[in-house]
């Protein structure tokens, strides 16, 4: 984790590494720092990483195919499953389930936008996010977070009925407030929109995290 400090730390296959593992990610995460305590003496160490993972719905890795059959049980799926735990997700701005596409859809996939489109896109609402707070949007407590990311009504009113269907924690409500603050900077807008929270609880996959 320090060695991704300010970086990005990739996970892959999440269920494979033991729960006790992936449980010594929650503090981090949350104060960027990692501590490591001893009988004699603690050390803590810098880790402000983004961490991304990616993980199979299941062993077999074909639950919910349209086409591929799933050969594992349901106590197999919920073993793979169970490693990841509710508060550790709750740490994730982002939980999208990324489905497999037909050979027909890959042949017809349009060009995406250019990086260098991107990439200003981002530079400029970064430096909209330091003009107004002096930080990025990643670094904001909660009740920072609540005096920048001004709803209207409707954006309002969708939040909380969504936080409500959904069962969302306090943690992961804050995520989609923040995830809704950094898409409307991203669109140049200063107030957050309805539009902007929709987008948001797009990218936190209702299904899949409601399963496990």
């Amino acid at each position: 984790m320090s060695l991704a400090h300010r970086g990005v730390l990739f996970l892959d296959e999440l269920p494979e590494f033991s729960r006790r593992a992936l449980e010594v990610l929650r503090q981090p995460l949350e104060d960027g720092v990692v501590t490591i305590a001893r009988a004699r003496a603690s050390f803590s160490f810098p880790a402000r990483f983004l961490l991304v993972a990616a993980m199979n719905p299941c062993p077999c890795g074909w639950y919910g195919d349209p086409e591929r059959t799933c050969t594992c049980s349901p106590h197999q799926i919920r073993h793979y499953r169970s490693k990841i735990s509710g508060p550790l997700l709750d740490r994730f701005d982002l939980l999208v389930e990324v489905p497999r596409l037909l050979p027909e859809e890959l042949a017809r996939a349009p060009e995406g936008e250019p990086s260098e489109k991107i990439a200003a896109r981002v530079a400029a609402a970064r430096a909209r996010m330091q003009a107004r707070q002096g930080k990025p949007n990643g670094l904001l407590g909660p009740k920072e977070l609540s005096k920048v990311a001004a709803l209207t009504p409707g954006a309002e009113s969708l939040l909380l009925a969504a936080a409500k269907k959904l069962l969302l924690t306090g943690r992961a409500y804050d995520r989609v407030l923040r995830v809704s603050r950094t898409i409307a900077d991203l669109a140049g807008s200063e107030r957050v929109e309805e539009a902007h929270v929709a987008e948001a609880l797009t990218y936190r996959d209702a299904g899949f995290y409601l399963e496990l």
